[in-house]
């Protein structure tokens, strides 16, 4: 499908011109069945359906057609029955004119409406994608894949982040981060937290010194912003920091107020809980005067799953929470790839449709080749 296609669908436009042959056979049906019948008999106003139904199989131009085509067999029928100046005719091929006219306008309205949210939504995508910079597949000794799922709202960016850094240690840094509130203030945010990460990753040579740069960045725009936004104050970004080196098998972990990674090992699961947690990023007054990184072991063949709120606070219709951890954990894939097909796959069948909220999702493989002891 392409990808005019796919938004078309997804925005609910008109699937194309192959059905407005019901609507056109609908009138060749009301227009012979009225012929056929006794005089009294007035099928006539049941052809305004035609324009009508047209509308929501395709374009105002087809709707207008199918319009006059309605009007002209209105107009047969009067001639073969009484004439066209008999009072009951009259009335019936004008509110018919009328009807299929207002069918029309209302056409070319939600015309015009939807192509308007196509380019909203095409900026929209083209914005995301800009700003989020996709990693690639392969950084070094990682497998990399990514899922961004996004709102229902199709014109609306959410504030949730991720990036990779590959750094001349050599390693890999990376982050996930997710802005509170949605809208243009928090495409502001991320941007300033994705060009603060990609600038710091490489200039420092300890994370929790990536840190407290990133939340000094942070603290800074909010200043900034306090001036034109009321609730600057409240405004923080929830983030995960790591420090993947190529070498080796301890990883370094700062979460600053974001939901914990899951390990996958050896068909097991680990939730990494920090062991010494921070605030959220833009928490200035809260804070922490130092950040300490946790340590974790991650060897070839495990596999990271980093995620945003909106993953693990999508609800069934019941009302439940979508239980991440433990559909992970029964996840039987092949690749980072694969795994995250099946946890969106897994999702959508919990929530019973695409989530209602931004979320991101990360999954990171250390390859086989770069396999170390267990410390």
């Amino acid at each position: 499908m392409s990808r005019r296609a796919s938004v078309g669908r997804l925005l609910g436009q008109p699937p194309g011109y192959g059905l407005v042959v019901v609507p056109l056979a609908l009138i060749l049906v009301i227009t012979v069945v009225d012929l056929r019948s006794p005089q009294d008999v007035h099928l006539g106003p049941f052809l305004v359906i035609a324009p009508a139904l047209t509308a929501s199989l395709a374009g105002p131009r087809p709707t207008a057609l199918v319009g006059v085509l309605a009007v002209a067999a209105q107009t047969l029928i009067a001639v073969f029955h009484g004439g066209l100046t008999t009072l009951n005719h009259l009335a019936q091929l004008t509110a018919l004119i009328l009807l299929s006219a207002l069918v029309v306008f209302v056409s070319q309205v939600r015309d015009r409406r939807s192509r308007e949210l196509i380019r909203a939504r095409s900026v929209a995508e083209t914005a995301q994608l800009v700003l989020l910079r996709p990693p690639p597949r392969r950084m070094g000794p990682l497998r990399v894949a990514w899922m961004y799922l996004a709102a229902e709202d199709e014109t609306r960016i959410g504030g949730d982040l991720f990036a990779i850094a590959r750094t001349d240690r050599p390693g890999n840094r990376v982050i996930i981060g997710d802005v509170r509130g949605k809208g243009l203030t928090a495409i502001g945010e991320a941007s300033m937290l994705l060009g603060a990460f990609r600038e710091c990753a490489h200039q420092y040579a300890t994370l929790p010194e990536l840190a407290a740069a990133l939340e000094a960045s942070v603290c800074r725009y909010l200043a900034e912003s306090a001036e034109t936004d009321r609730d600057a104050d409240e405004h923080f970004i929830t983030a995960l920091l790591l420090d993947i080196p190529d070498e080796g098998s301890q990883v370094e972990m700062i979460n600053c107020g974001h939901p914990p990674p899951l390990l996958l090992h050896d068909h097991h699961l680990t939730v990494l809980h920090p062991r010494r947690p921070v605030p959220p990023l833009g928490m200035c007054s809260l804070s922490a005067a130092g950040h300490r990184a946790d340590p974790f072991t991650f060897e070839a063949g495990d596999t990271l799953v980093l995620y945003t709120d909106g993953v693990v606070e999508a609800r069934s219709p019941a009302g439940d929470f979508y239980p991440l951890t433990e559909h992970a954990a029964l996840a039987n894939h092949s690749s980072p790839e694969s795994l995250l097909r099946h946890i969106h796959s897994d999702l959508v069948r919990h929530v019973g449709h695409e989530p209602n909220d931004d979320a991101a999702l990360l999954a990171i493989e250390r390859c086989p080749g770069h396999q170390h002891h267990r410390a």
